[in-house]
């Protein structure tokens, strides 16, 4: 069966700062720049939306009262690869190099040009564009298949009942690829290449454990997949329907 599409992408950027009118600001220019803005007042939220949502970028406010938005922001980095633009009243040199060391993509001074600040969002959405990351294809930025989202952002898989299946990297990895090509026959040697892990635990290990893994955490049934199949002699198939998000 033939991956769903959905409609073309609206980037989503998810605003954290404690002062509702800079939220509103941000929401509203950006929001007339074609870009779908979540706003939110600190750590926790942000956390809850990310895991909730795909986020495409993350303008953060360094501070948000008792809590350091540079130490979030390199939670956050340790967590995904999503794109992080600091904002900040700070303009001293060596807060924009702590920033960028512990895992901001950008850094703004405020007050700040709205204009400025789009034109920012808009290159470092460029620079980190889908297609430059590994395991990631071209403009996909999540996957729905038998109750189950993984996020490509966050590398989550979460089920509607909310519950998480943590991945190693090669499951990741490994997933992606099967949900990228749904009903297609793949062989052993295939899916090496395709993953790109030929250096990681799925060369080590074989193809058949990591997969055996995959299936421990995805199928209710290990021992019968319904839907991660192997077809003898030749390989394996993700056999069902897939909606891809772009």
């Amino acid at each position: 069966m033939t991956s769903l599409v959905c409609s073309a992408p609206v980037p989503h950027v998810l605003a954290v700062d404690d002062d509702p009118l800079v939220r509103t600001a941000l929401e509203d220019y950006l929001g007339r720049h074609q870009f779908r803005v979540t706003g939110v007042a600190d750590g926790q939220a942000m956390l809850a939306t990310i895991a909730a949502d795909v986020v495409d970028l993350v303008l953060l406010d360094v501070g948000l009262g008792r809590e350091d938005g540079m130490m979030l922001a390199h939670r956050l980095r340790e967590e995904s690869m999503i794109p992080i633009i600091l904002l900040t009243g700070r303009g001293e040199e060596v807060d924009r190099v702590m920033g960028l060391e512990l895992g901001a993509d950008d850094y703004v001074t405020k007050p700040f040009s709205q204009r400025e600040l789009l034109a920012r969002v808009r290159a470092l959405l460029r620079r980190r564009s889908p297609e430059t990351q590994q395991g990631r294809p071209a403009g996909v930025r999540a996957y729905r298949f038998y109750g189950w989202t993984l996020n490509l952002n966050t590398r989550r898989l979460v089920r509607d009942d909310g519950r998480i299946a943590e991945l190693s990297n090669s499951q990741f990895s490994l997933l992606v690829v099967f949900l990228g090509a749904p009903d297609r026959l793949l062989t052993r040697d295939q899916i090496l290449d395709l993953s790109r892990l030929h250096n990681d635990d799925v060369y080590n290990r074989s193809v058949d454990t990591q997969i055996m893994r995959l299936r421990k955490k995805i199928c209710l049934d290990p021992a019968r997949p319904l839907y991660l199949l192997t077809e003898r002699g030749a390989g394996y198939m993700f056999h069902g329907p897939v909606e891809t998000i772009y």
